[in-house]
């Protein structure tokens, strides 16, 4: 038999990738999809995307901006400075966002944004659910050249693919009923799951 699916009404995140994608959270911004550090600023992210094995190369980039909690914006252009000056300037394009700290909690991701309050010097802390749709538009926004900063690969592992919005469903040689006696059959465990998925799925819709 051939695979079918299921085309979810809400995207999910795939399990199996859960810690990759709260990881690959505190590597981009949160708004516009950037990596949080540059190579031209940074020697030690320059040293860590020169890694050539893709798992420590995404660990080593993870591993130094876990910490940065802004998206640096680029400085604002010198009028004083020539057009050829302006363009050899290196500009990241930045939004500078504040980036919030993320945590898992089961299968959810949670992120808590540290908002100043200059009046009473207090930090004030937002704390907002961070859903499998909303990171998914942040993934689909990551650069071909930052996916290879973070060990993705462009064509065959693009980070937005850790987020589950069509679920394949096997043939019956792979989910087999179970015949009891000559009258009476049994579904395979698999393919009552699967029957639940889709009554939730109907019900999400």
């Amino acid at each position: 038999g051939h695979l079918g699916h299921i085309e979810l009404a809400k995207p999910v995140f795939h399990i199996g990738f859960l810690a990759k994608i709260k990881k690959l959270c505190e590597c981009v911004c949160l708004n516009c999809g950037k990596v949080l550090l540059d190579e031209q600023t940074n020697p030690q992210f320059a040293s860590a995307i020169r890694i050539r094995d893709p798992k420590k190369r995404f660990n080593a980039v993870w591993t130094l901006c876990k910490t940065k909690m802004v998206c640096d914006v680029d400085p604002p252009l010198d009028e004083d400075e020539d057009d050829e000056e302006a363009q050899n300037v290196f500009r990241r394009g930045g939004c500078g966002s504040i980036q919030p700290s993320i945590r898992k909690d089961g299968l959810k991701l949670w992120g808590t944004w540290k908002k100043a309050n200059l009046e009473e010097e207090i930090e004030n802390l937002e704390r907002k659910q961070l859903t499998a749709s909303d990171l998914l538009n942040i993934f689909r926004h990551i650069s071909p050249e930052d996916c290879v900063k973070l060990g993705f690969n462009e064509e065959w592992a693009r980070p937005e693919w850790m987020i589950l919005t069509v679920l394949p469903v096997p043939p019956p040689p792979v989910r087999p009923s179970v015949a009891f006696t000559d009258s009476k059959r049994s579904e395979d465990d698999l393919t009552y799951k699967l029957a639940d998925i889709l009554k939730a799925n109907i019900n999400v819709q």
